[in-house]
């Protein structure tokens, strides 16, 4: 005796079983997702410009990269104790380190500083990065500088 067309084998079909091989692999990867940014959120450094700065409330000791340009005529050195002025030509950050700076760091030119705001507002950072052109300053630097009318470009000074 044969069975009517009607009545339905027991199991998945191969479309339903390609599903849930697909589904379960986005679960996976959801997951391997979520355990990476998890095990990573305390090495991951936001960077902000000082219109960034001014315009959030960041909290002190915060880490942090600020970026913009070092201000004309701020900076001023004590043995190895450095104050300066990053901007981004519509606010200013003063910024303290204490170390050696890189031979690029010069005022007017880009750079890129690591650390976090102390109580006061003064930015402390703990790694200066100076920046020769616009291939290594961060893109969020640049529309800043660009949109502030700051931005000049290499052999533009």
């Amino acid at each position: 005796m044969t069975m009517p067309s009607t009545v339905r084998k027991q199991g998945w079909s191969r479309k339903q079983k390609r599903l849930a091989v697909i589904a379960g692999l986005a679960v996976v990867v959801a997951l391997a997702t979520t355990l990476v940014l998890v095990a990573l959120r305390d090495q991951i450094v936001f960077f902000y410009s000082p219109s960034d700065v001014a315009a959030r409330e960041i909290a002190a000791g915060t880490p942090m990269r600020l970026g913009g340009l070092v201000k004309d005529g701020s900076w001023t050195r004590t043995g190895q104790d450095n104050s300066f002025v990053v901007t981004d030509g519509a606010q200013d950050v003063a910024a303290r380190y204490t170390g050696i700076l890189p031979d690029l760091f010069r005022e007017g030119q880009g750079v890129v500083a690591e650390g976090s705001l102390g109580p006061d507002g003064t930015f402390m950072a703990t790694n200066v990065l100076a920046k020769h052109d616009e291939n290594y300053i961060p893109k969020e630097v640049v529309d800043a500088l660009k949109a502030s009318g700051e931005w000049r470009p290499e052999g533009g000074q």
